[in-house]
């Protein structure tokens, strides 16, 4: 990291009394000789297009400051020497330490704005990312006609350079695939060229019927200013970019800014100790569900893991380097084992193994927790009180399902955080259409527990919200269904979901504007494995690689018979540790640390938004300061240490090679000052 030091203070020294007087600063003198102040904001120069808006997204999600200029809006503020710096207190400021735009010069080469940013770029040792252009000398590349070639990426494989590894791009293992989801529409095109005099190239890829490699994203050098150029397109949601965005983001901040990203995965198993029902491949949907004639659960047998099975978790978990957390139903399992002669080998398997698992509170006998449901029509609806009002589960016993579950497990000795709750099918928090509030019962009867996190379910509500003094945490469902058993079982219900009525499906995707039909039905022998598996871990991975901490779940049915969860969390484990280093782990942690991950976010994004946090560097020295109580989110390089009251202490923790945490003032101290190597 001692050249990304050394950047810094070259850029302070090129603040020079020319420098100061170009930009009408002053004259020189004491002024001059001090170093700038650089402000931890990003400038972002938006045109609409997807490049500019994946890197922005890249930020927000980070938790770095930006501004944005809309191309597009006619009243949108002129790029000049005053809007992009200033003075404070006598010392030059420059307001923004890293410039986005959608190519090298949207401006147009030799006008005032852009004269004016190249100026700011040059007089403060700003970098510029060149969020997409084309192959030419302006951004230090040759044409492709010489030596290079432009067309569709999708699916080669490009690889981080030695450059790279050894810089911004080190997280990563060194290989990856653009993604080609559909070979009969082009995902990415990009144009793969030679280098010139003054450009590093950090990701090439072989130049398709030439020799040698060609450059995606590499640094221009030239005329006192820095470039990142970027020769392919791409949006937010794809792997390619969501895999280097941490280094684009790196190299723009050169290392140093406001906000951390890590990369999280949890999984949590719903129903634990309960059966799940089966779905029936005849009638096409699952007995004991409101709408399937002849249900209440005949006709099917239920499915619930075995000993064996049991066995089978706690070895995978062990040779996978993977914590799975059980969320289970300790009523339901007592009532199975009364139903089975007073045994249950599966739930002494499970408690001999309690100690390898993560546990959290599912609710006694998952009853639903919202309003009293009237099942005399399809769909169901909420009963109501004499007085028309809606009538709901009451506190008391929702409280007891919580309570009565959370003393089982602690007799059974569990490792439990009672702070945390799945409840059954997300109930008791409000279900469209038919209950469109929470229940007013739930919140107090989570306090009467100390629940601190409750889970909601991402697909309905994406965002953390209270529920009286608790919190949600919204988790990701896995399409790996609760109600099938075996992979056929799965297939058949897919087919059901995803193909139209013409082809002996439901024709509910024809119906909803989200889902897309298959184009013919997936034979029940293979689609498993070649379709679903793989389109189920890309979605998956996508989350992780997205910084987004959100849980995903499924349920334990998927650890029975066929255990048809294991191919999919293996396809992203073994996808995910085949794209990062071993210094970027993923980060599977409990249900309250990603509910207090959520928290602290949103508490930053909102003084953010407020414009109540100030940060800057001058020289080696960051200076926050945020709202009072406030944790606030750094990354810098290895070696920074944080100011205490008497001395300094190490900052943070390692990842993806810098050190991040979020972090605050301690005692008597009005701002964070961190110490840079």
């Amino acid at each position: 990291m001692a050249h990304t030091a050394r950047r810094w203070r070259n850029a302070a020294a090129a603040v020079t009394a020319a420098g100061l007087l170009a930009l009408g600063q002053g004259t020189p003198g004491a002024a001059a000789a001090a170093e700038p102040r650089i402000d931890l904001r990003v400038l972002v120069v938006d045109n609409g297009d997807s490049p500019v808006r994946a890197i922005t997204a890249q930020l927000r999600s980070t938790g770095i400051p930006y501004t944005t200029v809309d191309l597009n809006d006619t009243d949108r503020p002129t790029i000049t020497d005053t809007f992009l710096s200033d003075t404070v207190n006598g010392v030059p400021r420059a307001k923004f330490q890293g410039v986005v735009l959608p190519n090298e010069a949207p401006f147009g080469a030799g006008s005032a704005e852009q004269t004016a940013l190249e100026r700011y770029e040059r007089t403060y040792g700003i970098p510029q990312v060149d969020a997409y252009t084309w192959a030419h000398p302006g951004v230090g590349l040759e044409h492709t006609g010489d030596g290079g070639w432009a067309g569709t990426l999708d699916g080669r494989e490009a690889s981080v350079t030695t450059e790279g590894k050894a810089g911004w791009f080190g997280y990563l293992d060194g290989a990856f695939t653009f993604e080609d989801n559909d070979p009969a529409v082009l995902e990415s095109y990009g144009y793969i060229a030679k280098p010139r005099t003054g450009f590093t190239s950090y990701v090439d890829v072989p130049v398709p019927g030439g020799s040698g490699r060609g450059s995606l994203i590499g640094e221009y050098a030239h005329d006192g200013r820095r470039e990142l150029v970027v020769t392919f397109a791409y949006n937010e949601y794809q792997q390619q970019f969501r895999v280097l965005a941490r280094g684009i983001v790196e190299w723009l901040t050169q290392g140093v800014h406001l906000g951390r990203a890590r990369h999280y995965f949890a999984v949590h198993v719903d129903d634990v100790f309960a059966p799940d029902s089966r779905w029936d491949t005849e009638r096409n949907c699952t007995p004991g569900d409101f709408d399937c004639a002849g249900g209440d659960g005949e006709g099917t047998a239920p499915i619930r893991m075995t000993a064996a099975d049991a066995q089978y978790a706690a070895q995978w978990q062990r040779e996978h380097g993977f914590t799975l957390d059980m969320v289970y139903n300790a009523g339901s399992g007592e009532e199975w084992k009364a139903q089975h002669g007073g045994t249950d080998a599966l739930t002494d398997r499970l408690l001999a193994d309690k100690a390898r698992y993560r546990w959290i509170n599912h609710t006694y006998t998952h009853p639903f927790l919202g309003c009293v449901q009237d099942t005399s029509t399809v769909p169901w609806s909420c009963a109501k009180n004499a007085d028309g009002s809606t009538r709901y589960m009451s506190r008391a016993d929702i409280s007891a399902e919580i309570r009565n579950n959370y003393n089982w497990g602690v007799a059974k000795g569990l490792p439990l955080d009672r702070t945390e709750l799945v409840t059954g099918e997300h109930s008791g928090l409000k279900t469209l259409p038919q209950q469109p509030d929470d229940n007013p019962h739930l919140a107090g009867a989570l306090a009467d527990n100390g629940v601190k996190w409750i889970a909601s379910d991402n697909s309905r509500e994406p965002a953390q919200r209270p529920v009286g003094a608790a919190r949600t945490v919204p988790r990701h469902p896995m399409n790996v269904y609760y109600n099938v058993g075996t992979e056929e079982e799965m297939v058949d219900e897919y087919n059901w979901v995803y193909t139209s009525a013409a082809d002996g499906g439901s024709g509910v995707c024809e119906s909803n504007p989200a889902a897309t039909c298959l184009d013919e039905p997936l034979d029940t022998a293979t689609g498993y494995a070649e379709h679903i598996v793989p389109q189920e871990a890309r979605t998956a991975l996508g989350h992780v690689i997205g910084n987004d901490p959100r849980p995903h779940y499924a349920h334990q049915s998927n650890l029975a018979e066929d255990r048809t969860l294991y191919p999919v969390l293996e396809k992203v484990l073994a996808d995910y540790r085949a794209l990062f280093a071993d210094n970027t782990p993923l980060q599977n942690v409990a249900q309250s640390a990603i509910g207090i991950e959520l928290q602290r976010r949103a508490t930053w994004q909102t003084a953010l938004a407020n414009g109540s946090v100030t940060a800057y560097r001058i020289g080696n020295t960051v200076t926050v300061t945020a709202p009072s109580g406030t944790q606030i989110p750094v990354t810098a390089p290895e070696g920074t240490t944080k100011q205490l009251l008497l001395g300094t202490a190490e900052f943070g923790t390692p990842y993806a090679g810098r050190r991040s945490a979020w972090t605050r003032p301690t005692a008597l101290q009005s701002a964070l000052t961190l110490k840079l190597p």
